[in-house]
């Protein structure tokens, strides 16, 4: 029903895409020429991670794979994003400086406040100008690189290498730009990127995938095009003296659930990981849970039998105030990228491969 429903929404947007695309197309040209629109130079270098369509595209994994190959070279990374979803309203927020997590996920955002968990020694600060947030970054924490979280679109900040990134489950979708489609931006927009990587690649899609890439090389020809794999790395348990392992909770009857761009792929995930689902329940974007809605999830889990709620790493951070006697799990990722990816970006950093 909600893919039924967001194709007659881009079918009746289709009148105004041309409109939204001139209007995006006419910025981007503003920010290059720096007429009224000016993009600040950093003094560290930056590395941005983003995509032209709307919804999941994976940028959290990638982040947490580029933070790491980072500080595999000693160097000393910032994650700056917008924090959407968050409440704190200042200009700079201080997610982690590195050391303590400031910032619980209701006022970071759900996205900040897990890269800063799963990323312990790296700052991540939030605010609506990216370039503020940075310099605060530099100068007070003295980091050496700037890691930009859905960066792609904000052109307000100059970027040393631009990451642009497709989920295999979705590429181009119908190809149309917003509101008559996925895009952000017209597909010339790409021509801004130094490299794509497409995300959650299986045996399933990989055909469609191959396609796409050459597509893609074609289209921007001379720019490097990776896939990447999404490898399950642990089970959370909501008891923290609680271990759980994969083949203990394969054993389980669970009843899942995802406040996430893409919820289905997360099913499709755990089916394919060989969990026994029973059921299946989808919230919006970056939902905010409240009790009522964590009392409703177990009633349902136990009304089909469940043994266990599901879900994954973003909506677990957000769950903790509301943990109970009956057990939620949280499914963890990992992105897994070829060696060309890592000696890619060890070029682009001037240095050599590890």
């Amino acid at each position: 029903m909600k893919k039924q429903l967001l194709a007659l929404l881009f079918l009746v947007g289709r009148l105004f895409s041309p409109a939204y695309s001139l209007v995006m197309v006419l910025r981007a040209f503003l920010y290059r020429k720096n007429i009224f629109l000016k993009s600040q130079r950093l003094s560290v270098p930056v590395i941005s991670i983003g995509n032209l369509t709307l919804g999941g595209t994976g940028k959290t994994p990638m982040v947490r794979y580029v933070i790491r190959l980072l500080l595999d070279r000693g160097l000393r990374p910032a994650i700056v994003s917008r924090g959407y979803g968050g409440k704190a309203a200042d200009a700079v927020n201080i997610v982690s400086d590195g050391t303590r997590m400031l910032l619980l996920p209701d006022m970071a955002g759900d996205e900040p406040f897990m890269l800063a968990e799963a990323l312990p020694g790296v700052p991540v600060l939030t605010g609506p100008e990216r370039a503020r947030v940075a310099r605060h970054a530099i100068h007070e924490f003295g980091v050496d690189h700037i890691v930009l979280d859905d960066g792609f679109q904000h052109l307000a900040v100059c970027r040393d290498l631009d990451l642009v990134l497709f989920s295999a489950r979705t590429l181009l979708g119908n190809g149309r730009v917003f509101p008559g489609g996925p895009l952000r931006e017209p597909v010339s927009a790409l021509g801004r990127a130094h490299g794509f990587v497409i995300t959650g690649v299986d045996s399933g899609n990989r055909a469609k995938v191959e396609d796409f890439q050459r597509w893609l090389q074609g289209a921007c020809p001379g720019k490097p095009v990776f896939a990447g794999e999404y490898l399950p790395a642990g089970i959370w348990h909501s008891r923290q003296d609680k271990v759980c392992t994969f083949a203990e909770a394969r054993k389980m009857s669970v009843f899942a659930f995802a406040g996430i761009a893409n919820p289905d792929s997360f099913r499709q995930t755990l089916r394919q990981d060989g969990f026994s689902l029973v059921g299946f329940k989808e919230f919006k974007d970056h939902h905010a849970y409240v009790a009522q809605d964590v009392a409703a999830l177990v009633a349902t889990a136990q009304a089909c039998g469940a043994q266990a709620l599901i879900t994954t790493e973003k909506d677990f951070v957000k769950l903790r105030p509301f943990f109970g006697e009956f057990p939620i799990l949280a499914l963890t990722i990992e992105l897994r990228m070829d060696k060309g990816f890592d000696w890619f970006m060890a070029e682009r950093l001037g240095e050599q491969p590890l």
